[in-house]
């Protein structure tokens, strides 16, 4: 699958005010004593698992609320929230791999090249509370292309293939496979942001991170169960 158009925001956020929400088996990971909330929008083309033909190769927004975690000393992705333009590909996901997915109405378009224009709204019934799930921002990138050195913030936030995912008392994890992001400094409006406390989420304690990476091709793996 082809990720492109894609937004990294990053907001640090107090590890004691977040740890409540992460499950018992995973350990909430902080950078400089400061654990990290992403909001992710992008589009993805051509879904499917690795090794097996695609879902569907239509276009469509998704829209991802992650922190970073450990799981036995390896470090991963968890996602509370993971909204997906296209209702036949969230509900194929979410079968398979346990995930929070919802579905929602999307838009993505371009005011100007490299200029995206995202807009989300959680479907009615799909909400994990009473507030409205929703996201609009306008974004571009203003810089030139790098890739992130270990080490550093940009990296650590960034570099994670492996995701975990609680399910009746178990653990399951999931690899996605992909080259480093071309990430690119950027600069993004957000009109609308409910997305932190739709997930019940503490509010961020400084300014975005904002990072901008263009297209990578990705394989993600079918998820397994690990021992508990």
């Amino acid at each position: 699958m082809t990720w492109r158009d894609g937004l990294f925001i990053h907001w640090p956020v107090d590890p004691d005010a977040l740890r409540p929400h992460i499950p018992d088996q995973l350990t909430l990971e902080a950078w400089d004593g400061r654990a990290w909330l992403g909001v992710l929008p992008f589009v993805l083309t051509n879904v499917g698992v690795r090794g097996t033909p695609s879902i569907t190769r239509l276009a469509f927004g998704e829209l991802n609320v992650r922190t970073y975690v450990r799981y036995r000393g390896h470090p991963g992705l968890f996602f509370f929230s993971i909204d997906v333009g296209n209702a036949f590909v969230a509900a194929t996901v979410g079968r398979a791999t346990r995930l929070p997915v919802y579905r929602a109405r999307m838009q993505v378009g371009a005011t100007q090249a490299n200029h995206v224009a995202f807009h989300s709204e959680r479907q009615a019934g799909e909400t994990a509370n009473d507030v409205p799930a929703r996201f609009d921002a306008t974004y571009h990138p203003d810089g030139e292309v790098v890739t992130a050195d270990a080490g550093t913030l940009a990296h650590w936030l960034t570099a994670r293939r492996r995701f975990y995912a609680p399910d009746a008392g178990t653990v399951l994890t999931g690899e996605i496979a992909h080259d480093p992001w071309p990430l690119q400094p950027a600069t993004a409006t957000i009109h609308e942001n409910t997305m932190l406390s739709a997930n019940d989420l503490p509010t961020p304690t400084g300014d975005p991170l904002v990072h901008y990476a263009d297209e990578v091709s990705m394989a993600g793996s079918v998820p397994r169960r690990l021992e508990h």
